[in-house]
């Protein structure tokens, strides 16, 4: 490696703006706006014609899945179409005209790529062959199939150890490549499979896992339809699961209610306009959130906490509230909880979380007379440090009211990436299951590493100390996802190997290491030799999919096909399992899947159609995996921020022209954003407190143990968010989060609760 060169990456791209516009946030999501958003997009960006014949086949029973968001499809798809606005956006990503070949490469070098925004660098199309960056180059350059697989194999065999290579995975892996992945890092002899999972729900599993048994959610859709009260706590559905919005319009045509909780009142949780409907064109459309619960960023256990202790004083007062003979029979810890409620003030507690007193007592009636509850949630409770302990909170009040095991009841983490939950069902998990390593030893014949391997976030740390020198990622854009952007960036440059198996371009193509590979695959449109994969949705239902499209290159091969070669090249003549077979018959891997793992019996047949549902133990109110066989309430504590005058605490999220870091537009309509990402919403009176004007150019800096990041040009925008709160966008504000700031014990990154100051220019 000493005739390599240093690269002149930008790890942020271009900051400087562009034109902004603003507008009054909208009062509705969706409608005839969702509707001619959606095709002005699909238009430019592969044809109306094409685009429409193929949204004609996302989301039914012989089509394929969307590869955006988890959420569920209902068993009689609509005719209409079972898509949303974003869903349009994400397959036009796929099936764009617009290609990275090899004459794109010889004209733009990584260092000038490196410089474009994020928005510019996905704009660049699908990736037409496999292409090699060498150490002495700032080009990519073509190179064939075999001897990319024979420069993995060749940098795997160097190693001194399996635990010097880091295997990701994103959450748009079908199940059948997430297994054959996990097969082969346990046979090549590590545990270290971080994934998208530890960056967004691994709070959720975690805390699930410890007080209902399963780190899944428990409810299925029509649970939404069913249910008196759900609460929606610390997501934004209109923008990032906007199907959600259509079982929520279910669910008040049936009378339920809905709680709202969130420090900004988003348009989708407001006012929804259903395209498939009539009155979704013409009409006002149906309001949704019943009771708004405007928190303050990570004052959610604050908020809970007062709500449990008002209810538990409507129960001293003679009313009757909890289900007592659930907390009986299914639970343990109740009156710890009770206890642990007697400590608090309730003016302190008001005060913390910010909520009129009034709204809360609103909510708490409501509760107080139901049963039927779902509460929902996205990162808006994962990403804190108190992460866990967020989602145990929500657990309690679940619990407390018997609404879990029932229908129209029980916990609903929207999953985000549309097979996330499936890449961990199969396996990828950078912890110790001895039942799995049990079952793959008896099935396949070798001994899985028996050592706990490598999260996320201790990944990039082993990258950027140098005891991790290969880094391979089935799908993503690793560093523009991960926190601490600069860091992640220098850890994936002091690897001797990067691989993407990526469909478009994107910014961890341009921060590498020496050697840098991509390998490109088929998107979830594209054929795939007549042969089908599955998902797994956010509900834990396992389905077909099948893409339609021609691929756009004869040099794409499928994820199982080049995990299955990955590997073949590796091992050669000394493996027992027969990768290369495994890597064209799906069949087969369903086969393997079925025998090391319950649940998958007639897995290839079962998957067809609406598909099965995996068992849930919760579902059933079933706790024998727990102490005592019963669901555990939880002491949660409050959570800590000691906010000087001069600071905010940040949370970052999507904008609606966003699916996780891919940008499909530089528009938040809900938010009246127009032509413009670098924005920092701001509590109006904070503004004039500051100093500050709307507009004004100012740089985001965080302080943790000393180091400075800073996050530069960035335009006020006067919101109505919670006095002494901050809302930007990622994966621009991703800077600011330290590498090291993340949940007890999830370690998700915290990204929603990050202490920041504001410096004027």
């Amino acid at each position: 490696m000493s005739d390599s060169v240093k690269r002149n990456i930008s790890v942020t791209g271009n900051i400087e703006f562009s034109e902004l516009k603003v507008t009054e946030p909208s009062e509705y999501a969706a409608g005839i706006p969702g509707v001619k958003a959606a095709l002005e997009y699909v238009s430019k960006e592969s044809g109306l014609f094409r685009s429409l014949k193929t949204l004609s086949r996302m989301n039914q029973k012989e089509g394929f899945d969307c590869p955006g968001c988890a959420w569920p499809d209902p068993d009689t798809p609509s005719k209409l179409g079972e898509y949303c606005e974003n869903g349009a956006k994400a397959i036009a990503e796929e099936a764009t005209f617009e290609r990275v070949d090899k004459s794109f490469f010889k004209k733009y070098s990584v260092e000038e790529i490196s410089t474009w925004t994020d928005y510019q660098i996905g704009k660049s199309g699908r990736i037409t062959e496999p292409f090699v960056l060498r150490p002495n180059s700032v080009h990519y350059e073509p190179i064939s199939w075999p001897d990319a697989f024979k420069m993995i194999a060749e940098q795997l065999h160097a190693l001194d150890s399996p635990d010097e290579a880091i295997f990701y995975t994103s959450g748009r892996s079908s199940n059948e490549a997430a297994f054959l992945y996990g097969l082969f890092v346990r046979a090549f002899g590590t545990n270290n499979m971080p994934d998208c999972s530890n960056m967004c729900h691994e709070s959720s599993g975690v805390a699930l896992s410890e007080t209902l048994g399963i780190g899944k959610g428990s409810v299925v859709l029509e649970d939404l339809h069913e249910a008196e009260v759900v609460m929606v706590i610390g997501q934004n559905p209109g923008t990032n699961h906007p199907r959600m919005l259509t079982a929520l319009q279910k669910c008040k045509e049936n009378d339920g209610k809905i709680i709202t909780v969130n420090p900004l009142s988003e348009s989708g949780l407001n006012r929804f306009k259903n395209p498939q409907q009539l009155s979704g064109i013409l009409g006002k459309g149906i309001q949704l959130t019943d009771i708004f619960l405007q928190v303050k960023i990570n004052q959610d256990v604050s908020l809970l906490k007062l709500v449990m202790k008002r209810l538990a004083k409507k129960e001293k007062n003679g009313e009757s509230v909890f289900d007592h003979d659930f907390i009986k029979d299914k639970t343990n810890g109740f009156q710890q909880l009770l206890n642990d409620l007697e400590q608090y003030d309730e003016d302190h507690l008001l005060e913390l979380c910010g909520v009129d007193s009034a709204q809360i007592d609103h909510a708490v009636d409501l509760l107080a007379k139901k049963s039927k509850i779902i509460i929902c949630w996205a990162m808006g409770l994962t990403q804190h440090k108190n992460g866990v302990e967020n989602i145990k909170e929500c657990v309690n009040l679940l619990l407390a009211k018997g609404s879990i095991g029932k229908k129209g009841a029980g916990t609903c983490p929207v999953r985000g990436h549309s097979n996330v939950q499936g890449d961990r069902s199969m396996g990828i998990m950078h912890y110790v299951s001895e039942p799995l390593n049990r079952a793959l030893k008896d099935t396949f014949g070798f001994d899985p590493p028996n050592h706990e391997g490598l999260d996320t976030v201790n990944a990039i740390q082993a990258m950027h100390q140098g005891k991790a020198k290969v880094f391979i990622a089935l799908g993503g854009n690793f560093v523009s996802a991960a926190s601490d952007t600069i860091y992640t960036a220098e850890a994936l440059e002091n690897c001797d190997l990067t691989v993407s198996v990526s469909t478009k371009l994107n910014r961890t193509h341009l921060t590498v290491g020496k050697t840098a590979l991509i390998l490109p695959t088929l998107g979830r449109t594209e054929q795939d030799k007549e042969r089908f994969v599955t998902v797994e949705n956010s509900m834990g239902k396992v389905h077909q999919s099948k893409g339609r499209l021609k691929p756009v290159s004869n040099q794409l091969k499928s994820e199982p096909e080049i995990v299955a070669e990955m590997a073949n090249t590796y091992f050669g003549s000394t493996s027992k399992i027969e990768w290369l077979t495994l890597g064209t018959d799906y069949d087969l891997v369903r086969k393997k899947i079925s025998e090391v793992l319950k649940g998958y019996e007639d897995y290839s047949g079962r998957s067809k159609g609406s598909g099965f549902y995996l068992p849930n133990n919760a579902r059933e109110a079933n706790f024998s995996r727990l102490p005592g066989g019963k669901a555990q309430f939880s002491v949660c504590k409050l959570p800590e921020h000691q906010l000087s005058k001069e600071e905010f605490l940040l949370m970052t999220v999507r904008s609606h022209d966003q699916f996780n870091t891919t940008i499909y537009g530089m528009n938040d309509r809900y938010r009246g954003i127009y032509g413009e990402r670098r924005v920092v919403f701001m509590n109006p009176d904070d503004i004039k407190t500051k100093g500050l004007y709307p507009q004004q150019i100012v740089d985001l800096v965080s302080d943790y143990s000393g180091k400075i990041r800073r996050a530069e040009n960035f335009k006020v925008i006067p919101y109505d968010i919670p006095s002494k709160n901050l809302c930007a966008y990622f994966p621009e504000t991703n800077v600011l989060v330290p590498i090291d700031l993340y949940a007890d014990k999830s370690n998700t990154p915290a990204s929603k609760s990050v202490i920041v100051r504001i410096e004027t220019k």
